[in-house]
């Protein structure tokens, strides 16, 4: 029996009405054409720069059809999005772009007996797999943007992952899918004796073009480039549901898709081979695959080199010795029968050394650097920003050594370099080039030539699992024969024979370095506030380190990120650390956003940006879009009237200073509802806020600068640097630092009260006082240094300050660098010296501060807490506070959700467990949201040393 269609949907015009008009009539609020939309929509993670007209989120099939049928009426085109994470600008139009992502990601059903699940375009890979979880089961394919990535975005793709070595592309792993025609036709598409009948002249076409389809299409498992003809024939099943994966929604859109589901490995190892180099390494695959690896990985050493870079050394596990590696996934029925796999490979390796790691932490962390790939080679070995372009090749394994040798030669020919990476055992290479797109794209087009040229040679693919899009679509006859290209035209026309189905894509290519996105942004140099050291001073250099690769859409609280809160809470692309990256890129390149740093939608797409710095950690490509939210405030308003906020809460040091004799009348006010809410209305503060309460007395009122705690000669010598927050809000916490560091044996002296982080300055752009502010600090602190006391801090935002954004506002100061490489928090410094905590048994849910995270790092915290012999749960993701975020107008509701859905969701789970929180605001946000209480590290190790005091 035929596959069910349905005729062509149409959309009568009224006569007059404009293309806007008519979508917004059909569809309502889904719509935005707002200028803002359209800057964030213009790009995906490739080099390509395409404004579309409007942008729909539907959240529904009919609304797709509905808005394809009024894009057909008024001939405009059309191109489907999920994710974003395209490399090859597969997800760009001049049109409509309809994205899958925001409402369309349900789930509808999994069946565990026929290992089969139906989703929507918009579902998430990582939803996917953990809805499989339960039932042993997951999708085969896994490209490393799991966590991003759409089944819609995989299907047009037909990505493939690591494990496409064992479970096959994509399109090896679809039933069915409901399919929306470029005519407007909906059809069902799977495989069969009939299925051709779906799509008129299909079979005839497939008849006509037996010996060209036979003899150039599917010749290797990653030939992924052009249209995947050979599924059409008798031999392969007539699959059309195969052949309309990897089209890259030029044949039109996914409605709905069937998949199958594969078994759950139980517990794979992975052995890890080292080599001298990646090709060598490439050159031992063919003889690993008979071992049936479930996955065979490359890793270039310059790749780890930059994780390195970045995070420490301690960011990597140890590794075995060589230039490159060889990471292979082995499974079994058991831990040990998948260690012993993973044992025999390793013999029959030609290595020069390798490692076997069972399932566990360390593999976890060096799959995350493979999965990381894309954005960390977003830079080369020296740091040059590097492109996509070339980041897909795919060769046939035996030939993947010589490949990759004529790669190194053609590179070092044209002077350019980058880190390879990618799945060896399927010969996909990903690479990422240091083309000087800054200037145009002819170099680009000539290596782009030459390398098509290489691949071919080699038997291979442009692509082996992106796509061509706008990178590659134009070289697809270095790799077809004229009749194969007729061929492949042919076949869209019968599925979009207006061409409205995102035009430009594998058929009718675009040129390949049109519509390029870098050579459009001009250079704009840092001013008087942030150096941007990083990018030679380069604020279009440093804002272009977001390639797009949208790790920053991905909820990593299950994976301990912190990494995008206001993302999380709003799953509006704006709200994302890559739009606003986006909205910045337009305002360099004078696009739609033309007002430079004032305009609307540069505020506007920074406004929920929380400064939380965890994009600077958790981003591969290190963005710190709290840097750019600052320095967009300081150029905005220097010289004009500011917000509110920003004279109340951008100063509250100074504030604090002269609220401090007044605490008692300021606490009163605090607990009568309508003066609170007035006096927070008129410090530019949400009245449904609670007033912090203010202590009787600050610290420094009965403390004064000067040494209070004298060890003996040797012990180590500590500068307590008490700041604002808690000299006038949380005295407590200075005093058992005081407690906990005299214990530990410090010579402990207290720093004088001029010393401040400007930390509120900085976060509301106040960018000269800052300057000023921390000039005087580095005056006070300094001297101390140089006598060789650690300066100990305890609010890990003001810390965090004075180790990075210190250097970026002084860097002409050589006192900045001597202090920060001082500073340290309070766990990092009982670590480093010899003492031994004392012991307590208590049940904690930590929520360690988003800079405290993102800067410093939690490591040392944990391992102090285990020492002692605390039973930690800890909270990732921010607390929704954030210093003024949460407390400014406007912003209650998302800071809300993000507190409900994290820290409080979590205490709610674990009511047995007592909250900890070094940052003032995260205490703040749990007492003010749920009135819990929490406490700093430092008195939980005072509440222990007390305790050791009383027992016997």
């Amino acid at each position: 029996m035929a596959p069910a269609s349905t005729d062509d949907t149409r959309h009568e015009t009224p006569p007059g009405r404009s293309f806007l008009e008519d979508l917004r009539s059909a569809l309502g609020e889904i719509v935005d054409a707002s200028s803002l939309t359209r800057a964030v929509y213009s790009t995906d993670a490739s080099n390509y720069r395409v404004v579309p007209e409007v942008v729909v989120t539907p959240r529904s099939r009919d609304d797709v059809v509905s808005a394809v049928a009024v894009a057909r009426a008024h001939h405009v085109p059309v191109t489907a999005r999920g994710g974003g994470t395209s490399c090859a600008g597969n997800a760009v139009g001049t049109g409509l772009v309809i994205d899958f992502s925001r409402h369309m990601n349900r789930i509808l059903s999994v069946d565990p007996d026929s290992s089969t699940a139906v989703v929507e375009p918009g579902v998430l890979l990582d939803t996917l797999q953990e809805a499989s979880r339960p039932f042993g089961l997951r999708f085969g394919p896994d490209p490393s943007t799991a966590t991003r990535c759409t089944l819609g975005g995989m299907i047009g793709n037909n990505a493939c992952g690591p494990h496409g070595l064992s479970y096959g592309r994509t399109a090896d792993n679809i039933v069915s899918m409901t399919w929306l025609t470029g005519s407007g036709r909906i059809i069902t598409a799977g495989s069969g004796a009939d299925a051709l009948a779906a799509v008129p002249g299909l079979a005839t076409f497939v008849s006509e073009h037996l010996a060209v389809i036979r003899t150039e299409f599917g010749r290797f498992g990653r030939q992924i480039s052009g249209y995947s003809l050979e599924h059409l024939l008798p031999e392969n099943g007539r699959n059309l549901a195969a052949a309309l994966a990897g089209t890259e929604g030029s044949c039109g859109i996914l409605l709905e898709a069937t998949v199958n589901l594969v078994p759950r490995a139980p517990a794979p190892a992975l052995a890890v081979l080292g080599y001298t180099d990646m090709a060598t390494a490439a050159d031992d695959v063919p003889n690993l695959l008979p071992l049936r690896p479930l996955a065979l990985e490359g890793l270039d050493a310059q790749l780890v080199d930059v994780v390195r870079r970045a995070h420490g050394r301690d960011g990597v596990p140890p590794l075995p010795t060589g230039g490159g590696w060889l990471i292979a996934e082995l499974g079994g029925a058991t831990s040990e029968a998948a260690v012993e796999a993973a044992g025999r490979l390793v013999a029959a390796s030609r290595a020069l050394d390798a490692e076997v790691l069972p399932a566990g932490p360390e593999a976890a962390r060096l799959w995350r650097i493979r999965a990381d790939g894309a954005g960390l080679a977003g830079r080369t070995a020296k740091g040059e920003q590097a492109w996509p372009g070339w980041e897909d090749s795919a060769v046939p394994p035996q030939r993947l050594g010589g490949y990759l040798r004529g790669l190194e030669a053609l590179m070092a020919e044209e002077a350019l370099s980058g880190l390879a990476y990618g799945h060896f055992g399927d010969g996909c290479v990903h690479l990422r080039v240091d083309f000087p797109l800054e200037r145009d794209g002819a170099l680009m087009r000539r290596f782009l030539e030459r390398a098509a040229e290489l691949a071919v040679a080699h038997g291979g693919s442009l692509s082996g699992e992106h796509g061509d899009g706008r990178a590659r679509s134009e070289l697809l006859g270095t790799m077809y024969s004229p009749e194969a290209l007729r061929a492949m035209r042919r076949f869209k026309d019968l599925l979009d024979p207006e061409d409205l189905m995102n035009p430009g894509v594998v058929v009718r290519p675009a040129p390949l370095d049109a519509d390029l996105r870098r050579p459009q942004a001009l250079p704009l140099g840092a001013g008087d506030g942030f150096a941007f050291a990083h990018d030679g001073g380069d604020i279009a250099k440093a804002v272009h380190r977001c390639v797009g690769v949208g790790k920053c859409r991905a909820d990593l609280r299950p994976q301990g990120g912190f990494m995008c809160p206001s993302y999380t809470a709003t799953r509006d692309e704006k709200d994302s650390t890559r739009g606003r990256a986006r909205a910045l890129q337009e305002m360099l390149n004078g696009g739609v956003v033309g007002l430079g740093w004032s305009s609307p939608e540069v505020h506007e797409a920074l406004d929920l940006c929380l400064s939380c710095k965890a994009c600077a950690n958790d981003c591969p490509t290190g963005i710190d879009m709290a840097m750019f939210k600052s320095e967009a405030l300081h150029r905005t308003y220097r010289g004009r009237l500011r917000p509110l906020s920003h004279y109340t809460l951008g100063r509250l040091p100074q504030w604090l200073r002269l609220a401090a004799p007044l605490a008692p009348l300021v606490n009163a006010v605090g607990r009568i509802p309508p003066l609170r809410r007035l006096m927070m209305l008129t410090m530019g503060a949400d009245p449904r806020r609670s007033l912090p309460r203010l202590p009787l007395l600050p610290f420094r009122w009965r403390r004064r600068a000067g040494r209070t705690a004298v060890g003996t000669e040797g012990t180590p010598k500590v500068l307590l640097w008490i700041d604002s927050f808690t000299d006038a809000m949380a005295p407590d916490v200075a005093r058992a630092a005081l407690e906990v560091l005299s214990a530990a044996g410090a010579d402990v002296e207290i720093a004088d009260s001029g010393a401040c982080c400007a930390l509120t300055l900085v976060s509301t752009g106040q960018l000269t006082a800052a300057r000023a502010r921390l000039r005087r600090t580095l005056d006070l602190l300094v001297p101390h240094v140089r006598e060789g006391r650690t300066v100990v801090g305890l609010e890990p935002s003001c810390t965090a300050t004075l180790r990075s954004d210190l250097l970026e506002l002084l860097p002409e100061d050589p006192r900045s660098a001597e202090l920060a490489r001082s500073v340290r928090t309070v766990a990092e410094f009982l670590t480093s010296i010899d003492w031994t905590p004392p012991r307590a048994a208590e049940k904690l849910l930590v929520q360690p501060h988003c800079h405290h995270y993102s800067v410093m790092g939690y490591g040392a915290d944990r391992s102090l807490l285990e020492a002692m012999g605390c039973d930690v749960e800890t909270s990732a993701g921010c607390c929704g506070l954030a210093g003024n975020f949460g407390m400014e107008k406007g912003h209650y509701a998302v800071s809300a959700k993000i507190a409900r859905d994290g820290i409080l969701a979590r205490a709610a789970n674990a009511p047995d467990r007592k909250v900890m929180a070094d940052g003032f605001s995260c205490r703040t946000q749990v007492r003010d949201l749920a009135g819990l209480d929490s406490r700093h590290l430092v008195q939980v190790i005072a509440d222990a040393l007390r305790k050791d005091a009383r027992t016997p």
